[in-house]
């Protein structure tokens, strides 16, 4: 099972919007059953992140440099503009 973390600023707003996103793009592939996530604010989560507790980190927020690297930029589920390219990314994490 996958650890997926979703956050953005505060931990509610585009982080809930991403994560029914996500949780639609999952059902339709198929992949529900083997991600398990958890939505949250950027500052609360840093040292997590840092400490790989997540397999898949998508932020809609800036995240610092240290855990950049880790961290799946999402705000195109918001948009919609390179979303498909979002969702790749996401299930390339699962697969790995």
């Amino acid at each position: 099972m996958k650890k997926m973390l979703i956050m953005c600023g505060a931990g509610h707003a585009t982080s809930t919007v991403v994560h029914s996103k996500i949780d639609d793009w999952l059902e339709k592939n198929n992949l529900s059953s083997v991600v398990t996530i958890k939505q949250s604010a950027v500052s609360a989560e840093i040292e997590n992140i840092a400490n790989n507790k997540y397999d898949i980190v998508v932020s809609t927020t800036i995240v610092p440099d240290n855990i950049k690297s880790k961290v799946i930029n999402g705000v195109a589920l918001l948009t919609g503009i390179g979303a498909d390219q979002v969702f790749n990314k996401i299930k390339e994490q699962i697969e790995s």
